[in-house]
Order: C-alpha cells, then sequence, then structure tokens
C-alpha cells in the first residue's frame, strides 16, 4: 500500500545529546504534523536517521581524549533516540548507518550511477592540511571565515548565511583539534557541479512550499552562478568512495545523506510514494535540502517525486547564542524532560518555535510556560472535575447546554477550531498559532466556567448550572482531541479521564460531552502541567 504522506526530520549528527534547541526545530514540529494527519485517517511515514559520519562525530571523539568515532556514533546515537521517545516523537523509522545491513552499499551505489552517468567528475584544487595533526582538514576538523559574509564558518558550509564552500576557499583556515593555521595543498577528489541543473531546480523551486528566507539563498545562488561541490574527502571516517584510485576518500556525509533520505522510506526496496516528502529541518540546512539533494535525485532518477514542501525553522538561541553540540552550549533535552515532562517541553518549544525568525529559550522562561499550564488548563480543568463532583455526583450531567452565552462559546470554539485546522495543516502550518488557538479554546471555557459557576447561587439556577458544567465537559472532550497533535501524553490523559477516543481528528464534531450519566473520577494530579 502506497503511503500518502512522508514526512522527513533532518537527521541529527550524534556528537553529543540531542539539546532543546533540536527540540524546537524539526522534530516536534514534524511529529506534530504527523500526528495531525493520522488522526485524519491519512497514511502517514514519519522517518528520520543519525548522521553518524559527519567530521563533527571524528572531531568530539578527537576532544573526548582519542575515543573512536564508533563509540561517539553509537553512544550519543542511542541517547538521540530515547530523547526522541521520552518527548514522544513517534518515528516509523530511525535509520542508524553503521548498523543497518545494506545501508552502506546502497550509499556507494548510489555515488557509483552518479559517477558513471558522468555527474560526478574528479578535480584537482587546494584542500587545507595541518601538518602537526597530519589531518585533511573539512567540515568539523576546519573553522575560518566564510570567503561570501565574513562570519566564522567550518567547512562546507557556512551556518550564518546557509552558502557551501569547498574548504579550499575559506579565509584564515585552521585546524580546529589543534590550532595551526592549515596548508593549502592541491588534492584531486570528486565534485557534483551543480550549473547543469539550474533550470531544473528553478522550476522545482517555483512549485515547492518554502519560505522566503530560503527562497532568497536559492535564488541568490542562481543568480551567482551554481558552484560545484565537492563530494568527497581525503578521510578515515564515513562511507568510503567506490571508484577505483579513490578508496583512500569518503563520500562527503551531505552527499551521503541524499541517498540515507531513500533508505529511510524504504530500507526494504519498497516503492516510494506518487508525492514528495514535507521536509522539516533547520534554515543552516536550507542549501542542501533545497539545492543539493534535488540536484542529486534528478541526476540519480528524474522519476524520484522531489519535496512537496520545505518547513524551516531559524535558529533556537540560548541565552542570546546559538544552541551548539560541539560547543556544548545548551540544555539537554534529557534534563529539560526529566524537569517538566514532554508536554511542557513541547508547549514551551512550540509556542517559541524559531519560525521566520531566532528565538531565546531559558530556563525561567520555561518553568512560566509550566506555571501558565498550571493555572489556566489545568485550573480549569481542576474547578470543573472538582464542581462535577460536588455537584453532580460525579457524574455527566443529564442538563444540556443551550441559550446565547452557549451558542455564543460554541460558535466561537467552531470558528477557532477551523482556524487550528489551518495552523496544523500542511499549507498553513504553524505551531506557534496552534499553541495561541489551544490558549484560546481553554481561555474562553474558562471564562465561561467562572461566570455560569454563580448559577449555583440563584434559587432556582441548579439545572443552568449543571448544563453549564455539561457544557464544559464537551469543551475538555474537545480539547482532548484538538490538543493531541501538540500534547498528546497530557491530551490523551484527558481523554482516558473523560472516556473518550484518544485518536479523533482535530474537528468541531469533537465537541461533544461524555454520555449523560458516564462517572468522571477527579484527576490524581496535573492533567497539562505534570
Amino acid at each position: 500500500m502506497t503511503t500518502r504522506t512522508w514526512i522527513t526530520a533532518t537527521p541529527p549528527t550524534p556528537n553529543g545529546d540531542l539539546h532543546v534547541g533540536h527540540l524546537a526545530g524539526p522534530y516536534v514540529a514534524a511529529d506534530v504534523l504527523s500526528r495531525f494527519l493520522r488522526a485524519d485517517g491519512e497514511e502517514v511515514r514519519l522517518t528520520t536517521g543519525l548522521d553518524d559520519h559527519q567530521g563533527y562525530v571524528a572531531v568530539r571523539g578527537l576532544r573526548d581524549g582519542d575515543r573512536k568515532p564508533e563509540e561517539i556514533a553509537d553512544g550519543y546515537g542511542d541517547s538521540i533516540v530515547r530523547a526522541w521517545r521520552e518527548a514522544a516523537i513517534g518515528f516509523d523509522h530511525i535509520t542508524r548507518p553503521r548498523t543497518d545491513p545494506g545501508y552502506r552499499e546502497f550509499v556507494q551505489d548510489f555515488f557509483q550511477k552518479l559517477y558513471d552517468a558522468g555527474h560526478i567528475v574528479a578535480r584537482t584544487r587546494p584542500l587545507p592540511h595541518c601538518a602537526p595533526c597530519d589531518r585533511w582538514l573539512y567540515e568539523g576538523y576546519l573553522v575560518g571565515e566564510c570567503p561570501l559574509c565574513g562570519s566564522a564558518t567550518n567547512g562546507n558550509a557556512c551556518e550564518p548565511c546557509g552558502r557551501p564552500n569547498e574548504c579550499g576557499d575559506v579565509l584564515n583556515p585552521r585546524c580546529v583539534v589543534c590550532g595551526t593555521r592549515a596548508e593549502l595543498h592541491d588534492v584531486e577528489r570528486f565534485y557534483l557541479p551543480l550549473a547543469p541543473f539550474a533550470e531544473r531546480l528553478a522550476a522545482f523551486w517555483a512549485e515547492v512550499d518554502m519560505p522566503p528566507h530560503l527562497r532568497a539563498l536559492c535564488e541568490r545562488m542562481l543568480a551567482d552562478g551554481l558552484p560545484d561541490i565537492a563530494v568527497s574527502h581525503p578521510a578515515d571516517w564515513g562511507v568510503p568512495v567506490p571508484v577505483a584510485g579513490f578508496e583512500s576518500q569518503r563520500i562527503f556525509v551531505w552527499f551521503e545523506m541524499a541517498p540515507g533520505y531513500l533508505w529511510e522510506y524504504a530500507p526494504s526496496g519498497a516503492a516510494l510514494p506518487d508525492s514528495g516528502p514535507v521536509q522539516f529541518f533547520g534554515f543552516d540546512n536550507g542549501y542542501f535540502h533545497a539545492v543539493l539533494f534535488p540536484a542529486l535525485f534528478l541526476a540519480y532518477d528524474a522519476g524520484i517525486p522531489l519535496p512537496r514542501a520545505f518547513v524551516v525553522n531559524e535558529f533556537y538561541q540560548l541565552d542570546g547564542l546559538k544552541f551548539s553540540t560541539s560547543r556544548r552550549h545548551a540544555v539537554w533535552a534529557h534534563e529539560a524532560l526529566a524537569e517538566t515532562g514532554p508536554d511542557v517541553l513541547r508547549y514551551h518549544v512550540l509556542s517559541d518555535r524559531p519560525n521566520g525568525r531566532q528565538t531565546s529559550f531559558g530556563l525561567p522562561a520555561l518553568a512560566r510556560s509550566r506555571q501558565h499550564l498550571a493555572t489556566l488548563w489545568d485550573g480549569w480543568l481542576d474547578r470543573l472535575l472538582t464542581a462535577v463532583a460536588q455537584d453532580c455526583g460525579g457524574r455527566v450531567p443529564q442538563e444540556t447546554p443551550s441559550g446565547p452565552a452557549w451558542e455564543r462559546l460554541h460558535g466561537r470554539l467552531t470558528r477557532i477550531v477551523d482556524e487550528l485546522r489551518e495552523a496544523y495543516g500542511v499549507p498553513g502550518f504553524d505551531p506557534r498559532r496552534a499553541i495561541a488557538l489551544l490558549d484560546e479554546v481553554v481561555a474562553c471555557a474558562a471564562d465561561f466556567g467562572h461566570v455560569h459557576a454563580h448559577e449555583r447561587d440563584r434559587p432556582t439556577g441548579g439545572p443552568a448550572h449543571r448544563a453549564a458544567l455539561r457544557g464544559q465537559l464537551a469543551v475538555a472532550a474537545g480539547l482532548s482531541a484538538w490538543a493531541a497533535p501538540a500534547l498528546p501524553t497530557a491530551a490523551g490523559r484527558l481523554a482516558a479521564l473523560l472516556g473518550v477516543p484518544a485518536d479523533r481528528p482535530v474537528h468541531a464534531s469533537a465537541l461533544v460531552p461524555p454520555p449523560a450519566g458516564r462517572e468522571i473520577s477527579p484527576a490524581t494530579g496535573p492533567l497539562f502541567s505534570g
């Protein structure tokens, strides 16, 4: 059976634990879209992998006292997978490049096919070399200034401007390991000229859904002339180049990621879906996803469906500086999750998602999000459930909500859910907006509850009071469906407490109370802030 929607989240580099910046970027957001579409009845495959063969992995091993890169990749890889699970991120497949049987051969076959077709060519060009370390410098081994924007950069790509470099053009190149200024020496390695794909890439960019910042990067690269991209390095870490005479070189890890994405979807060779994936990644990975990978797919097989949407986040900062695994400037995901649980952390990073601009994380802000959920969300639900226990014998009232106030609330919630569906869906995907709309749902219900609690003080207000409680139970039932893509664990607890299904679509039809007379037990702890 063909999967209708394929969602990818860019593989992280296992040179350290997963941090909160990672969660705020591709991973929680991709899970939100996946859960929303599944609840709607779509067939979804959510995939990712681990970027085992990044030079940054080997550099981390050297910095940690000559630990083997295999040990770094496997240890941190296991930790990252656990953090995804603890954050309630439900991947259908996670590629482990070092251990997946057949993965290396698949990548090498992909490279070989492009070489045989003439898309990959040998070029002799300068590459930095560190004499004291006797090592060629590329990716995380190299530091200097970007030849295009002047910012501090590593080899192969500049994070601030998003443009590629070929390492030999980096200004003031130095070795990351020992700090020595690098020497330039000519090396023959493989390159992929992008210029032959210019027209087809431009046509693809005209169709794919992507944000203006990424579109500007693509158009600037096209206007400047698409460069040749180095796709191999003299190194001993990574997938060996399969071409005779180049066995001592390794395939550039960002080249490797293109066949890696195909492997994620169909490791057993199953057919790809008819439509291209929705891809989640950070802007610093934008050139690879929007320029390099589509060119590689076009060269490999023009029938491969190219992505239909790019969902791109900007940098998430920590105390004003970019989260960085390699520099250990981070709040680690497993620590934050142990402190708050998955739903509070998901709520916070979604509400603060760096969408179109950089945002900054801080532990005090996370604590404020937890307090907000405790006060607004759990405060309303606690008052509601306490009233049901005290005034209705712990059972759903028989009285049906009615009257102008209920009609206004019902209409307002119906309109909010329409907007919520837009914020959760592919064309208008906006988790910040989704969280704001969920807050509005709860605020409206809480206000309704405060106003109508006074019905109990009227001599004849008992029925109206119980009807208002049943109306609020309907909102709570709706919330258990509407919040589920963003806050799945807490929404599941609420659904179980109310006795309603946990996998309903985000739709106004969920605004129905549990059956009259059903017993509703008080919550044993915080539903959303715990």
